[in-house]
């Protein structure tokens, strides 16, 4: 038998060779898998576990396969509608700023999913204003015949200290829960084949278990479900009837394409049919949004829910899933059928959803709720509105009690952020050339008064035709910005983690330190832990940039950076989790006994052999 020396001869360089051979042949079985599922969205593999109350990591399958009609998988194909950013508006030429409010909060959660698995989410996933809605704040309970209260602060801006930041909140009113009106609630479920995910459809089924268990006697539940067509899976029953409820909703399994438009149709009719006069009549759609069957655009989806609305039917939807999540269309879709929208992607969300603000969810108190403010030009050279990008409307529209707007819940909060230049500023603001025909002019009482602006108020009490109107005059009262508000600081740290997760234009000097700094400061009650989980989330975006110092960021158009991959491989992915651990770590200790929050530490993906 031959063998081939080891030392001296001419064997060594054979040896070299085969050794070079070896080790190459590792590196490329190891690399070009992880490359490839980079590619293919393969990122995502690993799910958090949406049935903990921490977050652990789950082997799943691949997070961005969605199966179709045709049996073919699709990949990447979440989808967002493109977000223009709002500019600063010169108040001489615009002295009118009009907008709808905006109670959603899907946006959060979606961005939250996406920064636990180690992802900076897509810009046009930030919508601000939903962002800064997700946390409820410290307002006063209304007093009167108004079903809001209303406050307003102004304090210098946090990323640029030479503008002023204004702060606009609203506090619905409280119901007298044990004399509530009951409710007519339509479940339109989704079973397409593109549900069956664990953070999908078994997910919802978990998500509206809890929301049964706020139901009593006198509220009735129909259950419709959709795939390649609809159905009526449980006629209205008595909520009591639990047992009967739960074996409805335990019965669906995933499977076939998706046919939204006729669920829509029919869970609709299913709701007019058994109408409940100056009740809650809701239909409340679950679904990933991918629609293909029938009646599936989103423009004739609009439509569709906009002539529903007609009806005084309210629609909820809860978004699940990833990787062929129809955001932009979703939120469309909410908007034109007088409803929330949520992002559920775990059971803390859903219990946040359907428990902690359960009655806020369900139980509108005000109807199409418009803001529009009035500049003083004499102390206001240029504001911009912060977020509700797909909410501002034209001023003729706030007069007009045909345009549809944002609804209130009982007990919502709703916050809106204005960044203002005062008169005299240095700095360019965009303007137009000077009018042939016309000319500005300036008021004695805008010289003469001290109002900074004024804030009014349009709404609709429930059932009512004609809109209600309320005016607020706002002045600078010179509080630095320590000593302003839990409420307009917090919200001010939300605004700015937005601004940097959107890289927006306007974000001045602000980093994830001084965002983190800003919130720990204005914690506030805290009662859920979810201001904590804020804090944690910033530190991880920044530990996100700082560690590998390339883009993270997640696109449903583009493949992701290959480089990332790089995470996968121990002496990267080592200390970066030891560095994600640690921010987690000094979160919680900040954190009071009564508010803290579990958080299981975050892991990486483990590398595809």
């Amino acid at each position: 038998m031959s063998t081939i020396p080891i030392r001296g001869g001419k064997g060594h360089p054979i040896i070299v060779f085969m050794l070079l051979i070896g080790v190459i042949g590792a590196l490329i079985a190891i690399t070009v898998p992880q490359f490839s599922a980079f590619r293919h969205g393969g990122y995502h593999k690993y799910a958090l576990d949406s049935l903990e109350y921490g977050y652990t990591s789950t082997p799943h399958v691949r997070l961005s396969e969605s199966s179709t009609p045709s049996g073919t998988h699709a990949f990447n194909t979440e989808e967002y509608d493109r977000i223009y950013e709002n500019q600063f508006k010169d108040v001489a030429q615009n002295p009118l700023s009009t907008f709808s409010i905006d109670v959603d909060t899907a946006s959060y959660s979606n961005v939250r999913r996406f920064i636990r698995m180690n992802q900076m989410p897509p810009k046009d996933a930030v919508r601000i204003e939903e962002m800064i809605n997700y946390f409820s704040y410290d307002y006063p309970q209304p007093e009167g015949e108004h079903p809001f209260s209303i406050i307003t602060e102004m304090s210098p801006c946090p990323w640029n200290p030479r503008n002023k930041l204004v702060h606009i909140g609203l506090q619905g009113k409280t119901l007298d829960y044990s004399h509530r009106r009951p409710c007519n609630l339509v479940f339109l479920i989704d079973t397409s084949g593109s549900m069956a995910s664990h953070n999908k459809l078994p997910l919802l089924k978990s998500a509206f278990r809890l929301l049964l268990n706020e139901l009593d006697e006198g509220d009735r539940i129909a259950i419709v479900a959709y795939a390649g067509f609809a159905g009526l899976v449980l006629p209205p029953t008595p909520a009591s009837q639990k047992k009967k409820i739960l074996a409805a909703l335990n019965s669906f399994r995933a499977g076939g394409s998706t046919a939204g438009g006729a669920g829509i149709e029919l869970a609709y009719k299913i709701a007019k049919e058994n109408l409940i006069n100056r009740g809650n009549n809701r239909v409340i759609l679950a679904t990933d949004g991918d629609f293909n069957v029938g009646v599936s655009s989103t423009g004739e989806l609009v439509r569709l829910i906009e002539d529903k609305r007609k009806d005084d039917i309210y629609l909820t939807i809860c978004g699940f899933g990833m990787g062929n999540y129809k955001d932009g269309r979703m939120e469309q879709i909410s908007n034109a059928g007088n409803g929330h929208y949520f992002y559920i992607d775990n059971i803390r969300e859903a219990e946040k959803v359907f428990v902690t603000e359960m009655r806020a969810t369900l139980f509108t108190i005000a109807r199409d709720v418009k803001i529009q403010i009035e500049f003083n030009p004499v102390k206001v050279k240029a504001y911009r509105l912060i977020g509700y990008e797909n909410r501002v409307m034209a001023n003729e529209d706030f007069n007009d009690d045909r345009r549809d707007a944002g609804e209130l819940g009982a007990g919502h909060t709703v916050t809106a952020l204005y960044e203002i230049i005062p008169a005299g500023s240095a700095g360019e603001v965009r303007t137009t050339d000077e009018l042939r025909y016309q000319e500005n002019s300036v008021s004695a009482y805008a010289s003469a008064t001290n109002e900074m602006m004024t804030v009014k108020f349009r709404y609709r009490q429930p059932g009512d035709d004609v809109s209600k109107l309320i005016e607020k005059p706002v002045t600078d009262e010179g509080i630095a910005l320590s000593e302003a508000s839990d409420n307009l600081r917090f919200s001010a740290a939300v605004a700015g983690f937005g601004m940097l997760l959107k890289d927006s234009q306007f974000k001045g000097d602000l980093t994830y330190e001084k965002v983190i700094d800003l919130a720990k400061n204005s914690m506030g009650t805290d009662e859920n832990g979810y201001r904590s989980e804020f804090i944690c989330l910033v530190r991880t975006c920044a530990l996100l940039g700082s560690c590998f110092g390339v883009s993270l960021r997640s696109s449903a158009n583009s493949s992701p950076n290959p480089f990332i991959s790089l995470s996968r491989f121990w002496f990267i992915r080592f200390p970066f989790q030891r560095a994600v651990n640690r921010a987690h770590f000094n979160t919680q200790q900040q954190s009071s006994d009564s508010q803290r929050v579990r958080f299981l530490p975050l892991s990486l993906p483990q590398p595809t052999m």
